[in-house]
């Protein structure tokens, strides 16, 4: 759910290097929510030097998308689902608004961009943010979090199918294999599935496979789009808080009351884990190169764990954290590429 966590989908480009940035695999976010900029804006060639170093950048981010699912859990405790991923589009879109207007940054004036941005933000915002939430009114904030994870899988089955420059290997299908074994060992198959609730679970695994196809759909439409990446994503956000806003106030009506923590929650929801995240995850890209930022989906759903059994004191079976780490395996070798030895010349 929480935005997205930048995973290649074909080839991935070294750490520095000079290249766009590959489209995140959202991982959520849950996976978080990286808007489409981050796949359609090149890598300046030289950086400038940041406050704070990256590696502390790096665990900030793994920390915001993390806790992003304790953030929904609590927020959806006093608050319908709707409301809580409509609190957390509009205070995470007040965020970007606030970096347009300080970079006095223009929106798109193109319609076609607006449609498909249109299109990016129910994919990769408005579904997913929903989902989650739903999701996470009877599933544990924990199993959403590894749900989350899977979504790199999802990314590389449909880019398989989707992309013509990604083709099939052994490697990568060895990584889907042993990551979707990973899902089903989270899940109890052999048990029939017992112990947890398929409903929410399909909800939170449709989210991290929604990402995937928004950023599939993005790689197709909006790359080499000249527009700035915070106008984009400024411009996606909105669209998504419209979205989303409309659909709230047919189908919810205005809470009785605003109790303080749930409130608390989804403003760090909105303002951390969706607005100020996607501008940490932009410069990382843009610092280190996605191959290096990609590596926070690898930390993401063991902050989610953590968080949920330390703080919301959920429980935890041994088939979770299993699952979970042959999933992040599976997801890891679908990303990694054979090494490419030069032979020796023969004396």
């Amino acid at each position: 759910m929480l935005p997205s966590i930048v995973v290649p989908m074909s080839t991935a480009a070294p750490s520095g290097a000079e290249t766009a940035p590959a489209p995140p695999s959202p991982s959520d976010t849950g996976s978080p929510s990286v808007p489409a900029a981050a796949a359609t804006t090149p890598v300046p060639s030289r950086t400038r030097r940041r406050a704070l170093d990256w590696r502390l950048r790096f665990g900030i981010l793994c920390l915001v998308w993390g806790f992003s699912f304790l953030f929904i859990k609590v927020g959806t405790q006093a608050y319908a689902p709707l409301q809580v991923t409509f609190g957390r589009l509009a205070f995470g879109t007040a965020v970007l608004v606030a970096v347009l207007v300080a970079k006095r940054a223009r929106l798109p004036r193109s319609a076609r961009t607006w449609g498909h941005l249109t299109v990016a933000a129910f994919f990769l915002n408005a579904l997913p943010f929903s989902l989650f939430a739903y999701a996470e009114l009877t599933i544990p904030s924990t199993l959403a979090g590894i749900c989350n994870a899977s979504s790199p899988l999802w990314g590389m089955a449909l880019s398989l199918v989707a992309l013509s420059e990604d083709r099939p290997t052994r490697r990568r299908v060895a990584g889907l294999g042993l990551g979707f074994l990973g899902v089903l060992t989270v899940l109890g198959a052999w048990q029939g599935f017992s112990g947890t609730d398929p409903t929410g679970t399909a909800m939170a695994l449709g989210a991290s496979l929604s990402y995937p196809i928004g950023w599939i759909y993005v790689r197709r439409t909006l790359a080499g789009a000249k527009e700035s990446n915070v106008a984009l994503s400024g411009t996606q956000m909105l669209l998504a808080t419209a979205q989303v806003g409309v659909v709230t106030a047919l189908f919810t009506s205005a809470p009785a009351s605003y109790p303080v923590v749930p409130l608390l929650a989804v403003l760090a929801l909105g303002v951390l884990g969706t607005g100020f995240a996607f501008l940490l995850q932009y410069g990382l890209v843009a610092e280190v190169g996605p191959t290096t930022a990609q590596m926070v989906t690898y930390f993401v759903p063991v902050i989610a764990t953590t968080a949920g059994v330390a703080l919301l004191g959920e429980q935890l079976s041994w088939n979770t954290p299993v699952g979970a780490l042959i999933v992040l395996a599976g997801a890891a070798l679908t990303q990694s590429r054979p090494r490419h030895t030069t032979p020796r010349r023969p004396a």
